[in-house]
């Protein structure tokens, strides 16, 4: 007997819902002015742990919202040096990336898996064959991109295999980031 699908439209709903929620709340509050170089810059050079907080924070609100993860690493390497700058950015991160899959499949569950179309089955089968292995891969290709945490949220994947994927796949990105953030910055620093 073939097991009945769920139909996952209200369960997309929620997570354009609170997506759309949240982006308006961010740009009505103003919060928009604290996404930018030079604030998260100040914030750690007035005080690294409470700058280190901020930084966090802003990084898993900015992941959820589509604010690009380089503008934070950028930050962070100018303000604390390429290998702690580095540092910093793989906790925030690793910790956005976290919050985002939580909060994601809290409301959207497994819905793609839900979805009755034959290029879904056939990526996901992908990704069931070699989970941490896709999921690496995607982080090495593509980072903290939002709309890849998204997906992979409402994949149906377990969340100690999303985590050990994000531990393993973003380091080599990062690190190319900051040797490039840095070496730029030196650049425009002798011009």
């Amino acid at each position: 007997m073939l097991k009945q699908r769920a139909i996952p439209w209200p369960r997309l709903f929620a997570v354009a819902l609170f997506l759309g929620v949240l982006f308006a709340s961010f740009e009505l509050s103003g919060l928009r002015d604290h996404f930018s170089l030079q604030f998260l810059q100040e914030r750690f050079l007035e005080n690294k742990r409470s700058g280190l907080l901020i930084f966090v924070a802003l990084f898993a609100l900015g992941n959820l919202i589509q604010i690009p993860g380089w503008i934070f690493l950028a930050a962070a390497v100018l303000a604390l040096g390429r290998i702690w700058g580095g540092a910093v950015t793989y906790l925030a991160a690793c910790v956005s990336c976290a919050l985002t899959f939580l909060s994601i499949r809290l409301l959207g569950g497994d819905a793609l898996r839900q979805l009755n179309s034959p290029i879904a089955t056939r990526l996901l089968a992908q990704l069931d064959a070699r989970p941490i292995g896709s999921m690496v891969v995607l982080r090495v290709l593509f980072q903290t991109v939002p709309a890849l945490n998204y997906a992979l949220a409402m994949s149906g994947v377990r969340f100690r295999e999303y985590m050990i994927a994000t531990l393993l796949g973003l380091p080599l990105p990062i690190a190319l980031y900051c040797l490039f953030f840095d070496y730029l910055a030196r650049l425009l620093r002798l011009g």
